[in-house]
């Protein structure tokens, strides 16, 4: 090795006993550092979101660095994966406008809430969920789980927001044109509280791309988990998952890597 490299045998050994320097132990400290953060994010967490727990906590080490050194101890955040649509847009019921029209930023609580409904497969089966999200926050305000795929699982969702939120008359719910978004019985709960109705063109995805992002997200950091689990374990598994990790814990790069509490905490304390 030394012959192929240009190197002396002595300059070898000499190097092989030299201590580290501060540098290196100073990056050793930062690799154990970084990989704490990565395991408590359920390993879900790249390189700007760990940088961003690691300022949060006092530690101001350079962007690029962290980077750095996540790449050469093979430290990466799990990949998404794509899932088919679970909506049946093919119904006798009449669909509303796309006021939304892709607009995914709201300047404060409760002015737009987008709503989806998402399937994870189960070792017993489906497990149906359904979701309602304020998009000021990205906070999960509504979520319901079933085994069947009903106008009954997105109403609960939506009574679940409309009572922890309890919102005002200036609120936008935008969704797809499902028919159990689109059913007289749901849209009866939106017009009851006097909520704005905006749906997506049909077949278009990214009219709804805030929760088909966090669907993606949902199933790239828990789907390993949830497979192999009864639809109970699995339901337990996702309530874990959004009330005590994605609304409390998980960074947002478009909240300045805030979790949503966090932002919405800031936001009260401000106004």
């Amino acid at each position: 090795m030394c012959r192929v490299l240009s190197v002396s045998v002595s300059g070898y050994y000499s190097w092989r006993k030299r201590p580290s320097s501060q540098r290196e132990e100073a990056n050793q400290r930062l690799v154990q550092q970084i990989k704490a953060i990565h395991a408590r994010s359920r390993k879900t967490y790249g390189s700007p979101r760990v940088w961003a727990e690691l300022r949060a906590n006092g530690k101001n080490y350079s962007r690029k660095r962290v980077a750095r050194l996540m790449r050469l101890h093979g430290v990466q955040a799990k990949r998404c994966k794509r899932y088919k649509t679970t909506t049946q847009s093919k119904h006798s019921y009449p669909v509303a406008a796309n006021e939304l029209n892709r607009d995914f930023n709201a300047d404060a609580p409760n002015r737009k809430w987008v709503a989806d409904i998402t399937y994870v497969p189960t070792r017993a089966g489906w497990l149906y969920l359904a979701v309602v999200m304020d998009l000021f926050s990205r906070k999960i305000v509504g979520w319901a789980m079933d085994s069947r795929i009903t106008t009954e699982l997105t109403r609960t969702a939506l009574q679940m927001a409309l009572v922890t939120r309890q919102p005002g008359a200036d609120l936008l719910h935008h969704s797809d044109r499902g028919s159990q978004y689109a059913s007289h019985e749901y849209q009866a709960l939106l017009r009851e509280h006097g909520i704005r109705i905006s749906m997506s063109r049909s077949g278009d995805c990214y009219d709804n791309a805030a929760m088909e992002s966090f669907f993606g997200t949902l199933k790239s950091e828990l789907l390993a988990v949830v497979e192999s689990h009864t639809r109970q374990q699995a339901k337990t598994a996702i309530f874990a998952y959004i009330e005590t990790f994605y609304n409390r814990q998980r960074r947002h790069s478009s909240l300045s890597y805030l979790a949503p509490d966090e932002f919405e905490r800031r936001y009260n304390v401000v106004s």
